[in-house]
């Protein structure tokens, strides 16, 4: 186990621009079978900014997210997501809350009996029950413009190579025009080349579409690239939070094994 102590850099600038907190973790708490797995997790995302978490495998950084959205339930702490605590929502409060955050899963969860325009009309006709065909129509266009995958429009699952599939994923995401996105592994699996391009991306949604993101994510050049902040998980704590200049000078040997 590493024996040197938690740091924070705090990073207020976001703060004292007028930013406010679209998400409020206070000492969070999950374990599973006796295993704790999130020990003491605090932190904020602010409007409008990319926030990448970062750690080694199974230091709850995928269990973070899903307790924001309510797939999971905390054990301990609370989350407000804008200023509404998860674990007191009704299943209705819950679901009203879960349609303006996106979703990017690791492994994409695209429908596989769909073509593209299926999937992507999916959470429209399900959120958006008042816009026209034609505007269902449009809203798809756009989306697949933005990701670049204007010809994919009939295609299948399977016949999307994994680049592909993760643009796909992440057009359903911002289709439905959500103020927060939460990123799960979203160059996992992918080439060099190709993890590049989803991290290019993440920062053009980001601009386009003025979301707060959090990025779940061990690919560290995807970190640098996208983050305003960042923040590393280790036995289930936060192990330094801060800019990305503060992990890339810190002479932490733990630190250092991840950036440089």
């Amino acid at each position: 186990m590493n024996t040197v102590q938690p740091q924070t850099v705090k990073d207020t600038s976001l703060e004292a621009k007028g930013g406010k907190p679209v998400i409020e973790i206070e000492h969070l708490k999950k374990s599973f079978d006796k295993q704790d797995v999130l020990r003491d997790v605090s932190l904020m995302l602010f409007n409008g900014e990319n926030l990448a978490v970062v750690g080694k495998s199974g230091t709850g950084k995928s269990v973070l997210i899903q307790c924001i959205v309510g797939l999971l339930k905390a054990d301990g702490g609370s989350i407000k997501v804008f200023d509404k605590n998860v674990s007191s929502l009704t299943s209705h409060e819950l679901n009203e809350l879960r349609q303006k955050i996106g979703f990017l899963f690791q492994s994409g969860a695209l429908y596989d009996s769909m073509t593209v325009k299926q999937n992507l009309e999916f959470p429209l006709r399900r959120i958006k029950k008042d816009l026209t065909e034609n505007e269902i129509e449009k809203k798809v266009a756009e989306v697949l413009e933005n990701v670049g995958l204007t010809d994919a429009l009939h295609k299948m699952p399977s016949q999307l190579s994994g680049g592909m599939r993760k643009r796909i994923s992440l057009a359903r995401s911002i289709i439905v025009d959500p103020m927060i996105i939460l990123y799960d592994e979203p160059t996992t699996g992918l080439d060099p080349v190709t993890s590049d391009e989803i991290s290019s991306l993440i920062n053009d949604v980001q601009k386009k579409y003025k979301t707060s993101s959090i990025i779940i994510t061990h690919d560290i050049k995807c970190a640098l690239k996208t983050a305003d902040r960042i923040i590393m998980l280790e036995n289930g704590e936060v192990y330094l939070e801060g800019k990305v200049a503060d992990f890339e000078k810190s002479t932490d040997p733990f630190i250092k094994s991840f950036f440089q």
